[in-house]
């Protein structure tokens, strides 16, 4: 059974690491969120939740998680240490970013003390706990890793939009250096987590983790290629795709506009970085989704080709339908471009602060063109509510949903 008297200081507290806090604080355990934004620090010590969803929120106004979380700009000692950091990509180099992660360790490492244990949520390439993160500890502290210090990958498994449900009903992956790290990181999760613990070592979580995101950029790959095929033969790809879905053992996904968010877009580039001779086809469908931007962008051009300076509305921002994050959005990525090329064109989104709009039909006022980049479910609500009335105001009326 965890014990519950013990100190969890978890460091970086944005969309992974604060739902956990959260979680934990709930559970009973004393939490110190460390950020070295002074403004989510000051948020978190005033109750204020920075992610809009309802269950978080409550969650953050629960007397026992007032009670049990703070939040601070800098480490202190503890008993179990989370790092739940950003890894971005190097895009010169297209290579995991270590630097946050790096920076984190740094952070903890005068206040660890034997039998502490060290959990890192944050993705990272394979081998980043043996070979990186394990030398770090030990060079500064004189702790050996798995005997008087325990080190673990344990890697989250949320989805925007629903943080709540997943970070508690989700499977874990406990990715530990041994028996006993593996059995302490468990320990601590199971006093939140309702899914199923899988038990294993650190390298093998570190890669499954990466094989997730990687797995579903591959198909989004293929399904963007059909599309791609299905437009070179001059018919309708999502049609095609249909049909074809009515084999028993066939599953396309649909076609879009790229890939965003910050997991799908990156991760595949940390096993090509460990691995490039055996990580081909994962390299052939990142191409294939970076550059679907790009192809967006052209057919955009070729819809208003016959247009003498054509006003376009853009609607969407985010990475994907229905949540508030446009982290990597290849929708902003489209706007871009086009703007790039000297289009008139309105950005709107109505999830995203400040990118709101009055109505459809009044922001397409003269326009030639209304794209719908991510159809969010309220967009196409109000596009199918009062489509005559938006053509009537459009100058040009074309309206194309991706």
């Amino acid at each position: 059974m965890a014990d519950r008297s013990k100190t969890i200081v978890v460091v970086g507290t944005g969309y992974v690491g604060l739902p956990a806090a959260l979680m934990l604080a709930r559970a009973g355990y004393d939490v110190v969120g460390v950020d070295i934004n002074e403004n989510i620090v000051r948020a978190i010590n005033e109750g204020v939740m920075r992610i809009k969803e309802d269950e978080l929120q409550s969650l953050m106004a629960d007397p026992q998680v007032r009670t049990n979380l703070r939040a601070q700009s800098t480490p202190c000692e503890g008993d179990i240490f989370i790092i739940a950091v950003p890894t971005p990509l190097d895009e010169r180099k297209k290579v995991a970013d270590m630097s946050y992660v790096d920076d984190a360790v740094n952070s903890i490492l005068p206040y660890l003390r034997e039998g502490n244990l060290v959990i890192i949520e944050s993705t990272i390439p394979p081998l980043t706990c043996r070979e990186r993160v394990t030398p770090m500890i030990e060079e500064a502290t004189g702790l050996i890793v798995g005997d008087t210090v325990f080190l673990a990958h344990c890697p989250e498994r949320i989805l925007p939009g629903d943080i709540f449900h997943e970070i508690v009903h989700n499977d874990r992956i406990i990715g530990g250096i041994n028996e006993k790290t593996r059995e302490m990181a468990a320990g601590m999760y199971e006093t939140f987590v309702k899914g199923e613990m899988f038990l294993t070592d650190d390298i093998t979580a570190e890669l499954a983790k990466l094989m997730e995101n990687t797995y579903r950029d591959v198909n989004i790959a293929l399904a963007n290629e059909f599309a791609a095929v299905a437009e070179g033969l001059a018919i309708d790809g999502q049609e095609a795709i249909r049909l074809a879905n009515k084999h028993p053992r066939v599953n396309i996904l649909s076609p879009g506009i790229g890939v965003g968010g910050h997991c799908i877009p990156i991760d595949p580039w940390f096993i090509k970085e460990i691995d490039p001779s055996n990580s081909r086809l994962i390299f052939a469908s990142r191409l294939i989704n970076d550059g679907m931007p790009a192809r967006v962008a052209a057919r955009i051009r070729r819809l208003t080709r016959d247009v003498s300076s054509p006003k376009l509305v853009i609607i969407g921002a985010s990475y994907k339908p229905d949540v508030d994050d446009p982290r990597e959005s290849p929708a902003i990525e489209i706007v871009h471009l086009l703007r790039e090329d000297g289009y008139t064109l309105e950005h709107y989104d109505p999830l995203i602060e400040g990118m709101g709009y009055s109505s459809l039909a009044e922001i397409c006022r003269g326009a030639d063109l209304l794209v719908v980049l991510v159809p969010h479910r309220v967009v196409l609500d109000e596009l199918e509510r009062t489509r005559p009335e938006i053509e009537k105001e459009m100058h040009t009326s074309w309206i194309v949903v991706f």
